[in-house]
């Protein structure tokens, strides 16, 4: 509301990934239904537990993210298993994806990751190359191109957040104008989750503020 934004016009992404699917069970219970998970067998075995832990009927309810990299190997669990990928950037990848949607469940939703911060470390493809892999991804049967994601460099200041999230929002926007029917931006994370809602966002993916630190050593989410 700060923002003024509608707040049904911002999704939460409850970041799961390394913490134990009972946690998973609690938030579900809390009313939380899209769980993100970045390597996909820790996101299978989570599934298959919850399947146990709540019932199969519940544990359809529950909508999973892979947010993390995508490997060539990978895509037919993904394709089966998941609703969603943030992570494409590559068309070899959505290819593959494409043809190992199974027919009964809905097209797979997919998020083309954007490297705004042109960081060599950093996953994503440069924005001047996004038009043309939108175009390609958008044309492929079984996948529905959704928007954009984003992992800008991180800070402390709001003000550098916002300016570090707002080329994906200009770019989100200029894809809408050229005709992509995209509603979802997803970007910002436990600690600037409010700069990138004042920029747009549509999807934030909270890890940290919800299920507390994690044990391992990687950046907090």
């Amino acid at each position: 509301m700060r923002a003024g934004r509608a707040p049904d016009g911002v999704r939460l992404l409850a970041v799961s990934k390394t913490h134990p699917a009972a946690l998973v069970a609690e938030a579900y219970a809390a009313g939380q239904a899209a769980f993100g998970e970045n390597y996909v067998q820790e996101a299978i075995e989570k599934m298959e537990a919850l399947a146990q832990q709540l019932g199969a009927d519940a544990a359809r309810r529950l909508e999973w993210h892979l947010i993390g990299p995508l490997q060539s190997n990978k895509t037919r669990l993904v394709a089966e298993r998941f609703a969603w990928v943030h992570t494409l950037e590559r068309e070899k990848i959505a290819r593959r994806l494409s043809e190992q949607r199974p027919p009964g469940l809905a097209p797979l939703k997919v998020l083309v990751q954007v490297n705004v911060s042109g960081e060599a470390s950093k996953s994503g493809i440069a924005p001047q190359e996004v038009p043309a892999l939108a175009r390609a991804v958008a044309a492929l049967p079984r996948l529905e191109l959704r928007g954009l994601m984003a992992i800008p460099e991180p800070s402390d200041d709001p003000a550098v957040q916002r300016a570090r999230f707002r080329p994906l929002r200009e770019l989100y926007e200029r894809l809408q104008q050229q005709g992509f029917a995209l509603d979802t931006l997803s970007m910002g994370m436990s600690a600037d989750l409010e700069a990138a809602i004042a920029e747009g966002a549509t999807l934030v993916r909270v890890g940290t503020a919800i299920f507390g630190a994690r044990e391992t050593a990687e950046s907090a989410v």
